[in-house]
């Protein structure tokens, strides 16, 4: 049996037994967690899709540890403007072993609920004055950084004194592929740049692993 199951924002084909790396995920190591995002199974030459997800199906999986990818070189140029940027980027892996398929018959996780139970009674804040350049925070891109200002964290200040779980809400509403992000540092270095201590910063951020401190 096989399923292909989404997987902190990517799809993977997965079967029992399989080791998979996928995206930085806020599960510790040696615990369990339960993928229910299941697009199709595969038993023999019985095949079941979703639309999109296959209702009760559950891909179950066990975290074997935290790690980082190979590094890459992303080099920008702009012709006849002097512009050139070098950076250096390691992605933030996460390395489970698949231990179970489970066709039907399990329910949906619960915390996902909840959080869109919460989220919905809480009022939508409107983001006011010019924003902060979010993206300074480790682990914050673009996206990230656009819903923190959508949901009214514009500015290094507002992130700064909301709760990391306040944050993860907030992304994984934005998108399923924001929900894997670890926020746990996010509000100490919002702090660090509202107050312009970018050295303390930078030392901050040389300290993190997929955003989890050191």
């Amino acid at each position: 049996m096989y399923a292909i199951v989404e997987i902190a924002g990517h799809q993977f084909k997965v079967e029992k037994d399989q080791r998979v790396f996928v995206n930085r995920l806020s599960t510790e190591e040696g615990k369990k967690v339960d993928f229910d995002n299941v697009l199709l199974i595969g038993d023999g030459d019985n095949i079941t899709l979703g639309a999109p997800a296959i209702d009760g199906a559950l891909v179950g999986a066990k975290v074997l540890r935290h790690l980082k990818g190979d590094k890459v070189i992303v080099f920008k140029k702009k012709r006849r403007k002097g512009y050139r940027v070098k950076n250096g980027h390691r992605q933030s892996l996460t390395e489970i072993v698949i231990e179970g398929i489970t066709a039907s018959g399990a329910k949906k996780a619960a915390p996902k609920k909840e959080v869109k139970k919460v989220e919905a009674k809480a009022a939508p804040k409107k983001a006011t004055g010019k924003a902060d350049d979010l993206k300074k925070i480790e682990g914050a891109g673009p996206k990230a950084a656009e819903a923190l200002v959508a949901a009214g964290f514009e500015t290094f200040e507002k992130v700064a004194n909301a709760k990391p779980e306040e944050l993860s809400n907030v992304l994984s509403e934005a998108s399923s592929r924001l929900a894997h992000i670890v926020t746990d540092t996010w509000p100490k270095q919002a702090k660090l740049a509202a107050d312009g201590k970018w050295d303390e910063l930078k030392e901050l951020q040389d300290r993190l692993d997929g955003g989890i401190e050191k």
